[in-house]
């Protein structure tokens, strides 16, 4: 992986990291949809550091099968919050 592709996917979740703060900060009590933004900004910086980090790029079949794990565990987080 390059430098530059790195620094992309640092810079990438650094923005995402600052989002997620500055939602916290925003709207601290949850709800639904505060619960649903919050994990998919979860989602995407796993999805981040699965592609660029770990170089699921390069590998289409596992980037499948992380993508699929991926959804369904944040589903789950969804649901649990739903049910409880």
């Amino acid at each position: 992986m390059t430098q530059s592709a790195l620094t992309r996917a640092f810079l990438t979740l650094l923005a995402l990291s600052i989002g997620t703060t500055l939602l916290t900060e925003l709207r601290p009590q949850a709800g639904m949809g505060f619960v649903a933004l919050v994990l998919l900004l979860a989602g995407l910086k796993a999805r981040v550091i699965l592609m660029d980090y770990l170089g699921l790029r390069l590998a289409p079949m596992w980037q499948r099968g992380f993508n699929a794990f991926l959804v369904v565990f944040l589903l789950t987080g969804l649901g649990l919050y739903l049910a409880g």
